[in-house]
């Protein structure tokens, strides 16, 4: 047809032929592997065209834990590009898997490979496929954490012990039971992707494939601009009461005599604390105002205000028994 090599992936594919598969879990858990696994077996075997958009080459390595200024920028900049590349016309790579006027077309699998490890990071991506109503589907890399740092301090820039620790405390596996939108998950065992997960994940993917998720025919602008304020004003009042108590502790150690010297590494330690907090409560409160799950008898604010305060008395006492 005219033109044909002009057509953007999700015209290529008729739109519901494309699946975006998110590959998540903890870094060195094998998702590259795994994608470079997909690439290889796709095309030949499945008839498949297979395109992989690894976020560790687009955000800088030292990114990838919170809290970070930015970090969450990078990250909608990356989703900005896979849009982008929906929209607009095919690479290479892609324009090869072009087949012959007529021809059924060819189902296109764009791989994620990252470590998605809250799930309001990979509801963004689901918004996206109900955005094009594509098919959407996850792949969770499952692998014992000493494995995963051993894996890791073997790299050229390995990342740091406590960072891929804290990621391991915090990482939100699939969880189809509770959230239908990741109904369409699979656990596998890592750092090995043994031949005998190719059938599932071929399964999983053809099953993403024939059940597109449906475009939400509701009117989304007022309900965004209601879930961004609130969001908003719930980190507002938690960001107030972190500093309060702060302020508070700050106080408390000075009169227990800690060392002037030791006061400016207490006031980082409690400030980089209070990001880490502020930041986990901006991603639970995100996914609970896209995907209503509301308990309007809880206020996240307090909850932050106990649990704050009692980190923050653990990083205290550390100066004051020393």
């Amino acid at each position: 047809a005219p033109g044909s090599g002009h057509r953007s992936p999700m015209e290529r594919a008729g739109g519901s032929r494309v699946v975006l598969c998110l590959l998540c879990g903890l870094p060195a858990a094998g998702k590259s592997t795994l994608s470079r696994a997909l690439s290889r077996l796709l095309p030949p075997h499945q008839g498949w065209d297979c395109s992989v958009l690894a976020y560790d080459e687009l955000i800088p390595q030292e990114a990838p834990g919170p809290p970070e200024p930015g970090w969450k920028r990078r990250r909608r900049e990356v989703l900005r590009q896979l849009e982008r590349r929906l929209r607009g016309p095919p690479g290479p790579a892609a324009q090869r898997g072009l087949q012959e006027p007529g021809a059924a077309p060819r189902p296109l699998c764009i791989v994620l490979d990252d470590n998605f490890y809250y799930r309001s990071m990979r509801y963004e991506v689901y918004q996206l496929a109900r955005k094009y109503s594509l098919s959407f589907c996850q792949l969770f890399l499952e692998g014992p954490l000493e494995q995963c740092l051993r894996r890791n301090r073997l790299r050229s820039h390995p990342l740091p012990d406590e960072t891929i620790r804290l990621m391991a405390t915090r990482i939100e596996p699939p969880d189809p039971r509770k959230n239908a939108w990741e109904q369409n998950s699979l656990v596998l065992k890592s750092p090995e992707c043994p031949s005998e997960d190719d059938a599932q994940i071929i399964n999983l993917l053809t099953t993403a494939l024939e059940n597109p998720v449906k475009q939400n025919e509701e009117n989304t602008e007022q309900k965004e601009a209601d879930r961004v304020a609130c969001a908003a004003s719930t980190v507002h009042q938690a960001d107030q009461t972190c500093r309060r108590v702060i302020s508070q502790t700050m106080k408390e150690a000075k009169d227990k005599n800690v060392l002037p010297s030791e006061m400016k590494s207490l006031a980082e330690e409690l400030n980089k604390l209070k990001a880490a907090f502020l930041e986990d409560l901006r991603q639970e409160t995100h996914l609970k105002n896209e995907t209503g799950q509301q308990n309007h008898s809880f206020d996240p604010a307090t909850s932050v205000f106990s649990s704050f305060q009692r980190e923050a008395t653990s990083v205290v006492n550390k100066y004051i028994l020393k």
